[in-house]
């Protein structure tokens, strides 16, 4: 719809040929007649011609002064009309996205493809914890390499160029002088410059500002020299404003759907996903599924002895210890207070052995933690596997209450 829209106006930009015509023609023959009112008849056809020579080429020039500005308006409004479209997809898609890394990735392709003579690319994150610089996604480069150079913010050239502010962006059209400048070893810089198959030598470089904290630059780069101009600034600001919204909404997002979808305390599915994950398991021919549901036996007397941040303590150890012996090949779950569920493949055999090895190294920690469990094999009636489960987890517990009390 939009191409088709974007010819027609196009189309009524210009003036059409009667409108043309008009224009000449109209103004010669007024200059015709005055020329033959007020000058001498043998003279007259020789200034004549002069001056329709002289308008006809003056309009021609003016019309082709105008058909580029215009072309140049429309090139202009193209590409700001592909940057908002190529964010707004974005922002539009982020549930689709399994990583911020896939995000930022599809991110990077989209503004090589948006910049004219942007060939290749790269995303750089801060890590203020480490104080140094990753690189994060790219287009076109060797993220390897460019992973082993070890920088500070400080050593940017975006730092030096805009005096710590990453206020804007700013253009470096020759790549070699600006790193001589740098501090970065030569190994570094030599692997700046040749982390692709063409060697870069223009950047445009933007800073990426979420909430007013730098989060990191995005940088667009070209084997040609001089290749970014300042109409190039202006699109790549619009570009990494736009950008900047939707990694912010990307992130947000996210965070509402861990909440949405995971424990707070463990970070184990909660009873709603876990409930939905059940509908898209596979069942394996060879190897049984089982459900197993694991409850802990004493995390009363652990909260009325230490405290309830010991009990809380204690169901992380228990979540922690679940998801390392078995994420991400099954689903585990915190399904409610103390109670764990988990769908499994089996041979059972193995499974049960797993769940008494953990049984052991709980009751070694300090303060212990005991857990009674069931199993049922789980073929197609979830509510029955799981009923035949819970029903063999409380037959646990009473033969320990029955034990613990001969």
């Amino acid at each position: 719809m939009y191409p088709k829209n974007r010819q027609q106006n196009l189309r009524k930009s210009h003036n059409d040929i009667t409108q043309h015509l008009l224009l000449l023609v109209i103004p010669l023959l007024l200059i015709s007649i005055l020329t033959f009112v007020f000058i001498d008849a043998d003279k007259a056809y020789l200034y004549l011609l002069l001056i329709c020579a002289g308008y006809v080429t003056s309009y021609a020039m003016t019309y082709y002064v105008h058909k580029q500005n215009m072309l140049r308006l429309w090139q202009h409004l193209d590409q700001v009309v592909r940057i908002n479209d190529t964010t707004y997809e974005l922002v539009n898609l982020s549930n689709q996205y399994d990583s911020e890394k896939a995000f930022l990735d599809a991110l990077l392709q989209k503004a090589v493809n948006a910049i004219d003579d942007a060939e290749m690319g790269s995303i750089i994150l801060v890590d203020y914890v480490a104080n140094r610089l990753q690189f994060e996604s790219v287009v076109g480069l060797n993220i390897d390499t460019l992973r082993n150079i070890n920088f500070t913010l400080e050593e940017t050239f975006l730092y030096r160029l805009t005096k710590g502010r990453f206020d804007k962006a700013v253009v470096i059209n020759n790549m070699q002088n600006i790193n001589a400048k740098s501090t970065l070893t030569e190994d570094d810089q030599f692997v700046l410059l040749n982390a692709s198959s063409k060697q870069i030598c223009s950047t445009l470089s933007s800073p990426i500002r979420i909430e007013g904290e730098l989060y990191g630059m995005m940088n667009l780069d070209s084997s040609k020299m001089e290749a970014f101009g300042e109409y190039d600034i202006n699109l790549v600001n619009i570009l990494t404003s736009e950008a900047a919204n939707a990694i912010s909404l990307y992130q947000k997002s996210k965070k509402i759907e861990i909440m949405a979808n995971f424990d707070g305390l463990t970070n184990l599915y909660n009873r709603k996903k876990f409930d939905a994950a059940i509908l898209q398991w596979k069942h394996d021919a060879a190897l049984a599924s089982y459900i197993v549901i694991l409850d802990m036996d004493n995390l009363k007397p652990l909260n009325d002895l230490h405290g309830h941040q010991a009990g809380d303590d204690a169901l992380l150890a228990f979540a922690q210890s679940l998801k390392s012996m078995w994420h991400p090949n099954f689903l585990v779950a915190r399904y409610g207070g103390d109670e764990f569920v988990a769908l499994c493949r089996g041979p059972i055999e193995t499974l049960e052995a797993q769940i008494n090895q953990l049984q052991q190294d709980l009751a070694l920690l300090t303060p212990s933690i005991h857990f009674s469990y069931g199993i049922a094999q789980y073929q197609q009636d979830w509510q029955m596997a799981f009923k035949q489960a819970d029903s063999n987890m409380y037959q646990q517990k009473r033969l320990k209450k029955q034990t613990s009390i001969d």
